[in-house]
């Protein structure tokens, strides 16, 4: 009887390297499909934002105010509630203080109970967690504060002010009445990334990161600004640069999804905008009452 002969070293290297060829085919299918998954779970953490934010309007006959002041809360405390966290909410102290004097969202109890917690239906899962001051957290989704900058100025760079359905001025309430441009062409809340170390990018218990602004265009290559450099750690995908009065506090729209934001609409629809998305129409969607006229055909 014929006996077989065992693999030689060459057919073995084929084998081996059919197996190396396969692999490297498998992977980046592999990592598409995970990223996918990811990027359903981030639009579906904006659904149901948009879904608490309709509920908080039909309680109240507006959206959360955006922030009180620098540091005395901001909206994702108000609608807590109504994403079945209204026990935490509960629990934060001295939300809209007027004195000035009052418990900070820095301060305890607030970190131990509210601040210093992560919650997922705030966070994406394609972006890198961090917490930039101890253990209070950032995240992931921010209100529309406009097409200019944080203070919403009149007039930035021959921008002018359309409105906005938030701001970080809380004797400032805005609701469905106030956006004439229309629910399905105002964004509502758009993704933001979480800067790295001290980067207080996302940082949204802190008004000046509870909101992002159009001036710049989704994922865009200019920088955000921030009132100092500390704060300021710019890394791949998020330069930033201190502001100024040219350019004052602003941070864009930014996420780690290949090629767009995911963005929640006033009319409750969630969509991922192109990074290529012509720069006025993305200021004019982020205006509640300019009148721009919007080709959306992307």
């Amino acid at each position: 009887m014929r006996r077989r002969g065992a693999f030689t070293l060459v057919e073995l290297l084929v084998v081996i390297a059919i197996i190396g060829v396969l692999v490297g085919l498998l992977l980046p299918a592999v990592q598409a499909a995970r990223e996918a998954a990811r990027r359903m779970s981030c639009s579906n953490n904006l659904k149901q934002i948009g879904l608490a934010m309709h509920n908080y309007h039909d309680t109240h006959n507006v959206f959360p105010t955006g922030a009180a002041g620098c540091c005395y809360g901001t909206w994702p405390v108000l609608l807590m509630p109504y994403f079945e966290q209204g026990n935490v909410a509960d629990l934060y102290v001295s939300w809209g203080d007027t004195s000035s004097t009052g418990v900070r969202y820095s301060g305890s109890p607030n970190v131990e109970n509210v601040t210093g917690r992560r919650y997922d239906m705030l966070t994406c899962p394609s972006d890198q967690e961090n917490s930039p001051i101890g253990e209070i957290t950032s995240h992931n989704y921010a209100v529309n504060y406009g097409n200019t900058s944080k203070t919403q100025v009149s007039n930035l760079n021959g921008v002018i002010f359309g409105g906005a359905p938030f701001s970080a001025d809380p004797s400032k309430e805005f609701g469905f009445h106030s956006v004439t441009d229309g629910t399905s062409n105002t964004l509502m809340v758009a993704e933001v990334r979480q800067g790295q170390g001290s980067d207080l990018r996302g940082f949204l218990w802190w008004g000046d990161a509870s909101g992002f602004e159009s001036y710049l265009g989704p994922n865009s290559p200019l920088p955000d600004r921030i009132y100092s450099s500390g704060y300021c750690k710019p890394v791949k995908g998020m330069p930033c640069d201190v502001s100024s009065s040219t350019n004052p506090t602003m941070f864009a729209s930014r996420s780690q999804h290949p090629g767009g934001v995911n963005v929640a609409l006033c009319d409750g629809s969630v969509r991922l905008f192109g990074e290529t998305i012509d720069l006025e129409t993305w200021r004019g969607l982020s205006t509640s009452r300019g009148g721009e006229v919007l080709e959306l055909n992307q």
